[in-house]
């Protein structure tokens, strides 16, 4: 399976926690995670970091944020040009959705835990 850069937006230090588990779940399958959350820590041998990665490349971003705590990253996740985001349940938002479509981005609505477990990431 081709590795996939990713950068899990809203990063937990709480195990039971799906972006937890997705981080843990990810560098578990050989995907190269950047954890960006509000605390800094370690998820396994995955740093959390609180700066918004710059002049980096990624694959994929999937976010773990309610839409309104969405809105203050949309040109940050656009700047980024990934080649996909992945909406996780709860995390939907249409008007942020139409705008990554409109600049070339697949939008993905789905489970990274559920994509994961059937290898379909």
């Amino acid at each position: 399976m081709e590795s996939k850069r990713t950068l899990v937006v809203g990063a937990s230090l709480k195990p039971n926690r799906y972006s937890y588990q997705a981080v843990s779940r990810l560098t578990q399958n050989n995907h190269p995670v950047y954890a960006f959350g509000l605390r800094e820590g370690e998820v396994g041998e995955t740093s959390i970091s609180k700066l918004w990665p710059v002049d980096e490349e990624f694959d994929t971003i999937t976010l773990y944020l309610n839409p309104k705590r969405q809105e203050e990253y949309y040109l940050r996740i656009l700047g980024l040009n990934p080649r996909r985001v992945i909406f996780n349940p709860g995390t939907e938002n249409p008007v942020f959705q139409k705008q990554l479509t409109e600049a070339g981005i697949e939008v993905e609505v789905a489970c990274t835990l559920v994509l994961l477990s059937i290898e379909n990431y």
